[in-house]
């Protein structure tokens, strides 16, 4: 396993998964900052909540299965 792979799993803050709750983009930026993720998710969360929210939880939990930078 290569140190970018490590990187990739390490543990999620509570108040990042507290603010992807509340505020899904919010979440995405304090863990990865300005990358497609975080526009992905304002997008998602512009078309509703939900989304968002859901859009957020899963590039914060299982970010080696979604790709997005």
């Amino acid at each position: 396993m290569t140190w970018q792979q490590e990187s990739l799993y390490r543990p999620v803050s509570p108040w990042a998964m507290v603010a992807a709750i509340l505020l899904p983009p919010l979440g995405i930026f304090i863990v990865r900052g300005l990358t497609p993720a975080f526009w992905l998710t304002c997008l998602a969360t512009v078309i509703g909540w939900v989304p968002g929210v859901v859009l957020a939880l899963l590039l914060l939990l299982v970010p080696g299965r979604i790709p997005i930078r």
